[in-house]
């Protein structure tokens, strides 16, 4: 299954920890191996996998003791700026997020030319 909007917080859980158990057995390893290599309980892992709600640092340490850290690449790819981005920026990173410009309606009607009367 892919990851769409469309699925709810609990099914997006569920086939996440579905996909670390797949993941686990294609390597042919058990809950507690990976849960020892992992540094968690092998009841966390058995949560995690059955879709709980866990904390990010669990699913980071699963990742790497199944060696998929690198698959966090994909989740937030760098995306560059073009040239001119750049040249507004002037070599500096951006520290917030500007807020949308708002166009306000002419209420005197739709635009008409000068001459036009």
């Amino acid at each position: 299954m892919r990851f769409t909007h469309l699925l709810t917080d609990d099914a997006l859980l569920g086939e996440l920890g579905a996909g670390l158990e797949r993941a686990r057995l294609e390597r042919n390893l058990t809950q507690a191996q990976v849960a020892e290599k992992a540094g968690v309980s092998k009841s966390t892992l058995e949560r995690l996998e059955g879709g709980a709600s866990s904390q990010l640092t669990t699913l980071i340490r699963v990742l790497r003791a199944l060696d998929l850290l690198e698959g966090l690449n994909q989740l937030l790819p760098e995306t560059p700026f073009s040239p001119i981005e750049q040249l507004k920026l002037r070599g500096k990173t951006r520290q917030r997020a500007s807020a949308p410009k708002v166009v306000h309606a002419d209420k005197t009607g739709p635009w008409r030319w000068g001459d036009q009367s």
